[in-house]
């Protein structure tokens, strides 16, 4: 068969459009979306590690981070190297009363009496506490030591109550002392201490050490925690 020259020139020309047809198809991009990779979604980071409160030697975490506060939200606490922790939470047989040099993180421990408005089946332990005038209780809260006076019970230091709960201290009596029954012996021979009547009551050479600590105004913290 053969073509004449208009025929050839025509089927020469579809050629030609079919070769820029397909070479347009070939260089279209593809959209991005299509070829890029899936995006994984970054795993959240890991919850950061709790912490358990720290307190210096044999007392309760929860106690000292307490009494820290309380010292840290009155900073018009002049003398802030040491502090009293109380832990009514234990035994009048048991050490509890804490003293703490705070920059060194020392601590002395020594029994303390309770009040017998607090304790008045004399179980040893504090079961209520109270701020009313002839309750004979122990009060909980923040105190800072007060003036030296010589008393009922020889040289003793006077205490004022800071928070609602014990802010009647001063003018219930309520001082730091020391008392026979408060010695070491009545462990030994009772199991417990004596009851005050709300004051913080040691045995003679316990009381001399506990006052030259604490003196001019320092803070003491007493409580119980559950």
């Amino acid at each position: 068969m053969s073509l004449n020259r208009r025929e050839m020139l025509r089927l020469g020309a579809a050629g030609a459009g079919g070769l820029l047809i397909s070479s347009a198809a070939s260089s279209v991009s593809l959209p991005m979306g299509i070829l890029a990779a899936p995006r994984v979604p970054l795993a959240p980071p890991p919850p950061a590690p709790l912490t358990a409160p720290t307190a210096p030697g044999g007392i309760n975490p929860l106690l000292f981070q307490k009494a820290k506060a309380a010292l840290d939200s009155r900073p018009w606490i002049r003398n802030r190297d040491s502090i009293g922790i109380v832990d009514f939470a234990k035994a009048s047989n048991e050490a509890r009363f804490h003293v703490v040099h705070l920059p060194s993180g020392q601590v002395e421990t020594y029994p303390v009496a309770h009040g017998r408005g607090s304790d008045p089946d004399h179980s040893g332990f504090v079961e209520r506490f109270s701020n009313d005038f002839g309750s004979h209780a122990t009060s909980n809260g923040a105190y800072t030591t007060a003036e030296t006076y010589n008393g009922k019970y020889g040289l003793s230091m006077k205490v004022r109550g800071l928070d609602w709960t014990n802010n009647h201290a001063e003018s219930r009596a309520i001082v730091i002392h020391n008392a026979w029954y408060a010695e070491d012996e009545m462990i030994a021979i009772h199991g417990k201490l004596g009851r005050s009547e709300g004051c913080f009551a040691f045995s003679k050479a316990n009381q001399w050490k506990v006052m030259s600590r604490l003196a001019d105004g320092r803070l003491i913290y007493a409580d119980k925690l559950a």
